[in-house]
């Protein structure tokens, strides 16, 4: 699949704001600062349509992208952002689950996770959460240009067995990086058929 035309649609602080057609979202998550905006521009060939910050907890927000009139990109906020007051990480806590358990649009869930960390207990748990509840998710490592292919492999294969502890089937993976392209074509591919379009 390829994205031939991508705008800013809206903002929401809930999901009462969010688009009422019938479109189907496919939305990205993921611990401040873990690429994301740099992900959502390389997957849409813009590069200035998702805002990439050097200040993390910047997306506070439910922004959603129109993708060729057919479906919804979706940036969500950060989760785990520690710079920001209690009173406003249970905002964002509460924008986020709103969203993920209980929007009708949101079809499917890409998890970002750095692929140079140990796998973040916050990562483990917001997963948890998602498997718990029946959502459909992925995961995406980003930030692969900083590790070597074998170090790549290597922090996969650590999140697998991680994740293998509680769980019988493993949720779909990919390995990007939004400096180099790297994983575009198999995430796209992935919504493609996610959309059957």
């Amino acid at each position: 699949m390829q994205i031939h035309k991508a705008e800013f649609r809206c903002s929401s602080e809930r999901i009462s704001q969010v688009p009422k057609d019938s479109l189907k979202d496919i939305a990205f998550i993921g611990r401040s600062n873990v690429g994301k905006s740099s992900l959502i521009n390389m997957l849409t060939g813009r590069q200035g349509l998702a805002k990439v910050s050097g200040t993390p907890g910047k997306t506070r927000l439910i922004n959603h992208f129109l993708i060729d009139n057919a479906w919804y990109l979706v940036d969500l906020p950060g989760y785990g952002y520690a710079r920001t007051s209690k009173a406003m990480r249970s905002d964002f806590a509460k924008i986020i689950t709103d969203y993920v358990l209980k929007c009708e649009k949101m079809h499917f869930l890409f998890v970002l996770v750095d692929i140079r960390l140990e796998p973040q207990k916050i990562d483990l748990r917001f997963i948890e959460m998602l498997g718990m509840n029946g959502i459909p998710f992925g995961i995406v490592f980003t930030k692969a240009d900083k590790l070597s292919r074998t170090q790549c492999a290597k922090s996969v294969e650590r999140y697998k067995a991680t994740l293998g502890e509680q769980w019988e089937e493993l949720p779909p993976m990919f390995v990007s990086s939004g400096e180099r392209g790297t994983g575009r074509e198999e995430i796209l591919g992935f919504i493609g058929e996610c959309l059957d379009v």
